[in-house]
């Protein structure tokens, strides 16, 4: 059976399964919650084993970045669950008396998620709890890029879901084209803006709806206010978890002149502390993941070498071993701002350094890039905080802190325009593959109503007038 025929299979499977999901309870839904929470603890040390494999990521950070994430996320919705699919009554105009209104939260129906590869547990199992509280059948594509994890993530799910409900159909880019065939009700894809305007017209296709979580240039900006050693040591973790291939990482930081060279020693002996000092020897520093390829490590390396040709000042790291995928946590000042490290998306352990005057100064730089993800802020001049949160246009602005924000289900998240469309996590990721279903019910004679409808004459403008008025 080809490819195709097999994805069509499935997908009509799922899709006579989809009315009995729909109307599944919630004490159903949350078994199934309770199951896949289950199994993502008893798959631990093989999730662990896996993304070492597939890109050197240490054990530690599988723990807070992979697993704790999707933990909490999947106890939130268990405690919320039956409260968010409780039908919402709405009021009625004064014209509609007589009537009432409610809402209904349906499942979608079949639903893909294409997952990708930087956290390749969470933003996978993730918007699986928001389509299964939903009561959506789901299809899968993992990255390619990982394929142990790949390889764990489809026994995970195998143990808990019958194959109607979630399916995993691993492969690449050929794949995820024969997938987006298939008139799937929603689709949920996270990565790159390039890649995620293909979702979109294969989903425009089919009048699908999507959810779309980017990327772009998130600015970590520090003012003179700052409590320096706590934000230094904030932004680094921030920027250097997964060695910065993380969608929301500070990309570039922005720093009020007058603290700049004590921020900068800050950062420096953060580093240290943080990875040690490595000697460029075979032995790669155990605290740090590698970059997902070589191809990736040299696009990196590219970009550093460019910035330095064009005047940039290397602070620390810069250097490499492309064999094993590695590049050192790298600080750069006095990056230009046409340099592609001022333009591209980093997705890598390089953080260039800017400064500003004033906030005018500030607003000016951020104007020319589109909306990002996160807009990460230091500060405890609340003026200036003010202004930032008034005007700075991002998916989310994250004070004195980085990445966090993710971690709470409470909290949706998502982009704005080139950086992402609709909101995931909790309460927002159950209305994602929710449809809104309105429910109108007439309980009297409608007589109000009545005095409308034809044949018309001055009677009915009278009628019509006083609506309006009193409505």
């Amino acid at each position: 059976m080809s490819q195709k025929n097999q994805f069509q299979d499935l997908f009509d499977l799922q899709s006579r399964a989809s009315a009995r999901l729909r109307g599944s309870s919630a004490r159903e839904r949350i078994h199934r919650l309770r199951q896949l929470e289950h199994s993502l603890v008893k798959f631990e040390s093989e999730i662990a084993d896996a993304l070492k494999s597939d890109f050197g990521k240490p054990f530690e950070e599988v723990l807070v970045t992979e697993i704790a994430p999707v933990v909490l996320e999947l106890r939130h919705a268990r405690r919320h669950l039956r409260n968010w699919m409780k039908p919402r009554r709405v009021g009625s105009p004064l014209a509609l008396a007589g009537t009432t209104s409610h809402i209904r939260y349906d499942g979608k129906g079949p639903s893909l998620i294409i997952s990708p590869w930087n956290y390749a547990i969470m933003l996978t199992l993730g918007p699986i709890a928001s389509a299964v509280s939903a009561g959506c059948p789901v299809l899968v594509k993992p990255s390619e890029l990982t394929p142990a994890a790949s390889d764990v993530l489809s026994r995970l799910l195998a143990s808990v879901f019958p194959r109607e409900e979630v399916a995993v159909c691993c492969g690449g880019p050929d794949v995820a084209e024969t997938l987006l065939e298939l008139p799937f009700r929603h689709i949920y894809f996270t990565g790159s803006p390039a890649i995620g305007k293909k979702i979109m017209a294969s989903a425009s296709r089919h009048l699908a709806s999507v959810t779309l979580e980017l990327g772009g240039k998130s600015p970590a900006i520090v003012d003179a206010s700052a409590n320096l050693t706590a934000t230094a040591s904030r932004i680094i973790f921030g920027k250097f978890a997964n060695s910065g291939q993380t969608c929301i990482a500070p990309d570039f930081l922005l720093v009020q002149k007058s603290v700049y060279p004590e921020l900068v020693g800050k950062l420096i002996s953060t580093l240290k502390v943080f990875y040690g000092e490595w000697k460029g020897d075979g032995a790669l520093p155990s605290d740090l993941s590698r970059m997902i390829s070589r191809d990736h490590t040299n696009r990196l390396i590219g970009l550093l070498d460019e910035a330095k040709t064009l005047g940039a000042t290397l602070l620390a790291g810069g250097r490499s071993d492309v064999d094993q995928s590695f590049l050192e946590p790298t600080l750069l000042a006095d990056v230009p701002p046409e340099a592609r490290l001022m333009k591209e998306e980093i997705f890598g352990p390089i953080l260039p350094i800017r400064t500003f005057d004033n906030l005018e100064d500030l607003f000016r730089i951020l104007a020319g890039y589109a909306p990002p993800l996160s807009v990460y802020l230091f500060s405890r001049n609340h003026a200036f905080e003010s202004a930032v949160l008034q005007r700075a246009e991002a998916g989310a602005v994250v004070v004195n802190e980085t990445l966090l924000h993710f971690a709470n289900p409470q909290l949706p998240f998502g982009g704005l325009t080139s950086s992402g469309i609709g909101r995931g996590h909790g309460h927002a990721g159950f209305l994602a593959f929710s449809n809104e279903k309105s429910v109108f019910r007439q309980h009297g004679s409608s007589w109000l109503v009545g005095h409308l409808y034809p044949p018309f004459g001055a009677k009915t403008r009278k009628w019509i007038r006083a609506l309006m008025k009193f409505s």
